[in-house]
């Protein structure tokens, strides 16, 4: 695939020391189909959606190289533009999450030279208030987790220091309160977690919920209403899942829809792909086929 303009915009701290290797790897394949190509690199939190707003518009495709959270920056930048150009992810980050739907190689150069088949899919973008998400957005155990991350274990361990998380944040869990609202119907009831889903991965791990897919027009809801062994065994279940399910008894509720408000009883963080920035309460809706990206076949 060739393109007249182009940009790439790369995270300096991406990639845990091998920015210069990964660099490497796909400036060769993508300056080959770039006419124009121009290269930019951030400096500091907001960067890369600063520069999507400012140079979007002009360019026929944008890569980023770098993690979650700059892909994050990215989709924010790009979403709010009337002329949204194809946006390419080169996975320089420890999950890279949203390339996994994309169903795109997590070697840089493998997937730089995938993105040259020009493969495009139009994917659904989430929008809370004025912020947008592409893979989720979360409260309780994700954003707990996600806040008990230890950098140290990340830099050390990559995705096994989510795991880590995540086993710290279990027993420290109490249920919350929350009121939701969707396309028309309503939920009063405690969880440990809420999940609104557009991608299939959450910290390099395959979801069980097969229904999800990231241009229907529909968020994917997951409500965790406690922690034991008896939920984890019901969330391994829905692998089989084919249909909504919100059974008073289960420990997991499984929904869809495109407008969702949700309210707690008391302010709570939420987690927005990873990045901590936002709280309750939440409007979000679905922006249908928003955002054209390049993917990998099948994906």
């Amino acid at each position: 695939m060739k393109w007249k303009k182009g940009l790439l915009i790369y995270n300096q701290n991406a990639g845990g020391g091998k920015l210069e290797k990964n660099l490497g790897e796909c400036l060769p394949v993508l300056s080959c189909n770039i006419e124009e190509f121009l290269v930019i690199q951030t400096k500091e939190a907001g960067d890369a959606e600063r520069i999507c707003g400012e140079y979007g518009e002009d360019m026929d495709v944008v890569f980023v190289l770098g993690g979650d959270g700059t892909v994050h920056e990215c989709v924010n930048g790009l979403s709010v533009l009337n002329k949204r150009p194809i946006l390419g992810i080169l996975p320089g980050g420890t999950c890279n999450d949203f390339s996994r739907t994309l169903n795109l190689p997590q070697k840089i150069g493998k997937a730089a030279e995938e993105m040259m088949s020009g493969r495009i899919k139009e994917v659904d973008v989430g929008r809370a208030g004025d912020r947008y998400f592409l893979n989720f957005w979360g409260i309780g155990l994700i954003a707990d987790t996600s806040s008990n991350i230890d950098e140290h274990e990340k830099n050390l361990f990559g995705k096994i220091g989510y795991f880590l998380s995540a086993l710290r944040t279990l027993g420290d869990n109490e249920p919350f309160s929350f009121t939701m609202e969707y396309d028309g119907k309503t939920i009063e009831d405690e969880a440990i977690m809420i999940l609104v889903l557009n991608g299939k991965y959450i910290g390099t791990n395959l979801l069980p919920f097969p229904l999800i897919d990231s241009q229907d027009g529909v968020m994917d809801i997951v409500i965790l209403k406690k922690s034991n062994i008896g939920v984890f065994k019901e969330l391994l279940a829905m692998k089989r899942m084919a249909a909504e399910s919100a059974d008073p008894d289960s420990g997991v509720w499984y929904l869809q829809a495109s407008d969702i408000k949700i309210q707690t009883s008391k302010e709570m963080e939420a987690d927005t792909d990873g990045e901590i920035y936002l709280k309750t309460p939440a409007d979000i809706q679905v922006l249908q086929n928003h955002l054209p990206m390049l993917c990998g076949p099948e994906a």
